[in-house]
């Protein structure tokens, strides 16, 4: 049953990861020309208009690609030069900014906002200066999803905002929150000196070299910037995506633009990334406690959501065994992952609202690391992966012998129903419909009490075009679990 699968570390759109098992994939080539193959099926896919690629390898930027419009309107295509707005990824350029303050011996991340801005409310001093950065502050949200503030209204929005109560006691929740950006950039001001936009300027752009990166929005005139386009509208009083593509019209009031404020190229982006990861702008101590995830007062972590696992100094995490990475996104249109311990990092800018490019950097990742394939099991729980990896090699139709042998070698060995029936629906999703077959026929030898094992059976073989199997295998899951609308609806054919 497809709404209760759990997909471990990633989001496979099927198209990509068909492109990514097939054979033309799996050979050597260089990897340019897989990476242009799966962006331009990304853009077709999603129908992205325009988007800028860099990809740093080794310290070195090994490819730049530009593809598709910048300006839909007038045709303008995307350039080299052309700017895109970073959104949130903004946030990461503050957390290195509030590190470089640590490094100067003028702030404590661990100290409470209260000894730096004695003028909030009382309630807010307790507060830590990590906290806000990991956004487990608890602090009201002064751009809640049903206001909007812009430059006529942010101070206002400001004052009426520090009359609200704490949401949670500081610590207890992760709660993406836009008011703990803007108390950063009162906390930058304040310890540097000078206006937080000047400081991020003087300390990082400058340092690298990005002329072309800037902060503003669309009330701004800044040359060769990608107009932003979404399909998402308001329909019958809900937020939906439909078929016709609109302006996006984006506005940072500059109280905010610590939050979402910045454009620049993926080239510019690319060098400093390159900048940070050779120690130009923090030292290296300081980068791991840059990308070290925040954690609650109980000790745990908690989702940023999708694949990113956690949320560290501005910089959400992907964490997991293989080939972790620290990413930040922006606006549901840029990602930049950095993958530490493979050298190796990917910028994606695009000027669509919901892109979401987080969902296939791994796949363009997957070019320059073989290993981090979707089709060699990338991303699945260890235990699975090694079974995966056993039957590319001797076939799925034995999943259960080899199951059967792993148990006589290991008593403990165990696969969870859940683990087994992701697995299925990713086979599924490229296109290996014979081998997602065999996984969900072995799930239901695993859990034959389980009305969901049945349910996923049953779509396969729906899938497949085997109406008399598919019936059996809904009846029995409508059996075990009488509420099962999908498989009544099913049989009612």
């Amino acid at each position: 049953m497809k709404k209760r699968f759990r997909l471990f570390s990633f989001v496979i759109s099927g198209a990509f990861a068909l492109l990514l098992s097939s054979p033309a994939a799996a050979q050597t080539q260089a990897p340019a020309d897989s990476v242009d193959m799966l962006v331009k099926q990304a853009m077709q896919q999603l129908r992205i208009p325009g988007l800028q690629l860099a990809v740093v390898r080794h310290g070195q930027v090994v490819k730049l690609g530009n593809y598709g419009l910048s300006n839909v309107q007038d045709s303008v295509p995307v350039t080299r030069q052309t700017r895109f707005f970073l959104n949130s990824i903004t946030k990461a350029f503050v957390g290195v900014a509030v590190m470089q303050l640590v490094e100067a011996g003028k702030l404590d991340v661990a100290a409470p906002v209260g000894r730096y801005l004695p003028e909030l409310p009382a309630a807010w001093h307790p507060v830590t200066v990590r906290q806000l950065l990991t956004h487990t502050s608890g602090l009201p949200d002064i751009m809640p999803e049903d206001a909007m503030v812009t430059e006529n209204n942010e101070k206002a929005a400001w004052a009426q905002v520090q009359t609200q109560p704490l949401d949670f006691p500081a610590g207890q929740q992760f709660a993406y929150n836009q008011t703990n950006y803007l108390l950063l950039g009162k906390l930058i001001d304040k310890l540097s000196g000078q206006p937080f936009a000047q400081f991020i300027r003087q300390r990082q752009l400058e340092v690298v070299g990005m002329p072309r990166t800037t902060a503003g929005d669309a009330h701004d005139v800044l040359p060769r910037m990608a107009r932003g386009y979404t399909y998402t509208q308001y329909i019958d009083g809900q937020v939906r995506r439909g078929k016709q593509m609109r302006n996006l019209f984006e506005v940072f009031p500059p109280s905010l633009r610590t939050a979402a404020g910045m454009s620049s190229t993926a080239e510019e982006m690319a060098r400093w990334v390159i900048a940070l990861q050779q120690g130009k702008l923090l030292q290296p101590a300081s980068i791991t406690t840059l990308w070290t995830p925040g954690r609650l007062n109980d000790g745990t972590q908690r989702s940023f959501g999708g694949k990113l696992t956690g949320y560290a100094l501005g910089w959400p995490t992907v964490d997991r065994p293989e080939h972790p990475a620290v990413a930040p996104v922006g606006g549901g249109r840029s990602a930049v992952f950095v993958y530490p311990h493979d050298d190796l990092a990917i910028v994606v800018l695009t000027n669509l609202q919901g892109a979401s490019p987080e969902r296939f950097v791994d796949e363009l990742a997957a070019c320059y690391i073989p290993d981090m394939r979707a089709a060699d099991g990338f991303g699945l729980p260890p235990v699975v992966r090694a079974l995966h990896r056993t039957l590319r090699q001797r076939g799925f139709q034995h999943a259960e012998a080899e199951v059967r042998k792993a148990k006589r070698q290991n008593p403990n060995y165990q696969l969870t129903e859940a683990d087994v029936n992701a697995w299925g629906y990713i086979l599924m999703q490229q296109g290996q419909m014979a081998n997602a077959l065999s996984v969900f026929q072995l799930n239901v030898r695993l859990y034959p009490n389980s009305a969901n094992t049945y349910d996923s059976l049953a779509e396969a073989y729906a899938e497949m075009g085997n109406k008399k199997l598919a019936t059996q295998n809904y009846a029995r899951a409508l059996q075990l679990n009488p509420q099962n609308k999908t498989a009544a609806e099913y049989l009612k054919n």
